[in-house]
């Protein structure tokens, strides 16, 4: 039987200020509800399981590949991949507690990345030890700021380029599973992926499968920063406006200013190009305060679990 979710929750994340906001938050309370009539221990699901979402920068990038044999090289088996319609609402409801620090900038940016392509999750599965898979996983993938990953990590791997184009996402610990199980996945949809889950078998066959039909959908297209304003100003020609006498393409603040001015006007970019040199231009952040949750890491899993 499903422990009160408090004490579920404090099992399950290092960090206070989650546990409380987690336990009235809908998306945790549904997939702990679901998974307590499906007969699976949360607590156990959340530590053994995490997700690994390749968002749509990395379907351009054609990431999916190399991603698959970096997770079996380190030990995390691929034991569910699904496809799911992202949106504006998708973004906002995934990064709900880190989005009050994001500039208008970014969730600009971030609703165009949205519409470039669908995205995949896969559910990877591995040894809960010191670490919990989540945790682990989280700490194999490197940071968020290119200037701190290094060689080994997955994002090092799949390409350093910016902030915001960090290609892939997975949960912190085995709450933010939980919470983002009812994100992705639908009752019926989130049903069949925790059986296939707890068959243990390998599906990275089933996600080259769905890599297969993205790219389908999303050709594979630059993250050169020259080659997103040179089309931007093709763009911009195009429409009957042109970029300001003695424009510097490699000014940060001039950049900016062409992309604010073609905003204004209501003019027709190339979103991609607009995303990739925004990512470089543009501001990514406001104010000084924390993020509503701060990040969770396997310092603080390892300090603060009795």
């Amino acid at each position: 039987m499903t422990p009160p979710l408090r004490e579920l929750l404090a099992a399950l994340t290092p960090q206070p200020e989650k546990v409380t906001a987690y336990v009235d938050d809908t998306y945790v309370q549904e997939t702990v509800e679901h998974l307590d009539r499906l007969g699976v221990d949360a607590a156990k699901f959340a530590r053994e399981h995490s997700l690994l979402l390749l968002k749509p920068d990395a379907i351009v990038a054609r990431s999916v590949e190399p991603t698959l044999k970096w997770l079996a090289d380190n030990n995390f088996r691929v034991v569910s991949a699904f496809r799911v319609a992202v949106d504006r609402h998708f973004a906002r409801a995934l990064w709900y507690f880190a989005w009050n620090i994001a500039s208008p900038e970014r969730r600009r940016l971030a609703d165009l990345l949205v519409g470039i392509s669908d995205v995949l999750v896969l559910v990877v599965r591995g040894v809960d030890a010191e670490l919990p898979v989540p945790v682990r996983l989280t700490e194999a993938k490197g940071a968020t700021d290119p200037r701190k990953r290094k060689p080994g990590e997955l994002r090092y791997l799949l390409g350093r380029h910016n902030y915001l184009l960090n290609l892939v996402h997975s949960p912190d610990d085995p709450a933010d599973v939980l919470r983002e199980l009812a994100i992705h996945l639908d009752e019926r949809s989130r049903a069949t992926v925790v059986a296939q889950a707890g068959t243990g078998d390998d599906r990275s066959a089933d996600a080259l499968v769905i890599a297969d039909d993205l790219y389908a959908q999303a050709p594979a297209r630059s993250f050169d920063r020259a080659t997103a304003v040179e089309t931007i100003l093709r763009d911009l020609e195009r429409t009957g406006s042109t970029a300001p006498p003695g424009f510097d393409p490699q000014d940060d603040a001039e950049c900016a200013r062409l992309l604010y001015s073609a905003w204004a006007d209501g003019r027709e970019l190339d979103p991609w190009s607009v995303i990739v040199l925004g990512s470089y231009v543009l501001p990514m952040r406001v104010g000084t305060q924390p993020q509503t949750l701060r990040p969770v890491t396997a310092q603080d899993w390892l300090e603060e679990r009795p």
